[in-house]
């Protein structure tokens, strides 16, 4: 590119080797984000001091350095593709990901075996046990992440051990606590997890990107009319947070952001599928908790009350 700032060239350079990294390092990249990273990094270029100026990074310069940097990595099986953020109402997102990757161990490649272990069951929590045609969740809070701690044992799998000679050490030991505070911080500081202002842990723009395949293949059984992973019926994408038809074993989905232009190409707010009106108040994602009269009774306890007496207010509702 040009030092004196003016828009990149064809040719690949220093300042789109320090943008791959950067992209490398952080998993995931707004055009904001990319703004500031783009600008700091002209600025650097040029043997200036500061940041830069983010509003001078256009558009086509931003566009240039994504392609650049995909075109650099396509050939060792990494890719960088863009989707759209389901919480912070549809903002693009850019994810560098391992194209060949299809299983939760890409987000443990650096972990413990008993760390990619509890990864493992974090996504059964997530997509099994808090992923009900009554209360589609797809995030835990904090204590149910704590709750997968250790895998469940059996008296019977533990006698097939014993029997087949196979030691304590060899078996899954589980986690500690602390071990998964500081491990669920790890995943969201790299970009795997978000952690929202309720408590809720989800997987990120990028992990859904990346482990899309993994997921339907884990989750999903194609004999069977109800899937745990279901999928937008606008653009088709994955719905982990959004909305829902107000029928319990219907199992049409809406991103929030998708669904203003959806029901303007429609005659009316009625379910394509059950036909059911659509009142955009059952929810998808940590809101089908937090929007329930009892978890808001729950946070409005100055003591906090027990957690069994919140989740009682939960089931009543």
């Amino acid at each position: 590119m040009d030092h004196d700032g003016a828009a990149p060239g064809d040719h690949y350079d220093n300042t789109n080797r320090a943008f791959l990294q950067a992209l490398m390092a952080r998993g995931s990249l707004t055009f904001p984000e990319g703004q500031k990273l783009i600008a700091a990094i002209l600025a650097a270029e040029r043997g200036e001091r500061g940041p830069g100026e983010p509003d001078s990074v256009k558009w086509e310069d931003f566009e240039h350095y994504i392609q650049a940097a995909r075109s650099a990595v396509e050939s060792l099986d990494f890719d960088i593709r863009a989707t759209r953020h389901q919480v912070l109402n549809g903002e693009r997102v850019w994810v560098f990901i391992n194209a060949q990757s299809d299983a939760p161990t890409q987000m443990g490649t650096v972990r413990t075996p008993e760390e990619v272990s509890y990864l493992k069951r974090l996504l059964d929590a997530m997509f099994n046990e808090y992923n009900t045609p009554r209360m589609e969740v797809m995030a835990v809070d904090e204590a149910q992440a704590l709750k997968v701690s250790r895998p469940q044992r059996s008296r019977e799998s533990g006698v097939n051990n014993q029997a087949n000679g196979e030691g304590s050490a060899a078996a899954d030991r589980g986690l500690k606590h602390s071990e998964v505070l500081s491990l669920l911080s790890s995943l969201v500081a790299e970009g795997w997890l978000e952690k929202s202002r309720h408590g809720f842990y989800s997987l990120s723009p990028r992990s859904l990107v990346e482990l899309w395949s993994w997921l339907v293949e884990t989750y999903n059984d194609p004999e069977d009319d109800w899937q745990n992973i279901k999928f937008c019926e606008a653009c088709k994408e994955i719905v982990t947070y959004g909305q829902r038809c107000s029928e319990r074993d219907c199992t049409v989905r809406l991103h929030d952001f998708c669904q203003e232009g959806y029901w303007r190409t429609r005659r009316d707010k009625t379910c394509p599928k059950c036909k059911r009106p659509w009142d955009g108040k059952h929810f998808v994602g940590e809101r089908a908790v937090t929007s329930g009269a009892g978890f808001q009774r729950g946070r409005g306890r100055k003591s906090g009350g027990s957690r069994a007496e919140v989740e009682q207010d939960e089931a009543e509702d």
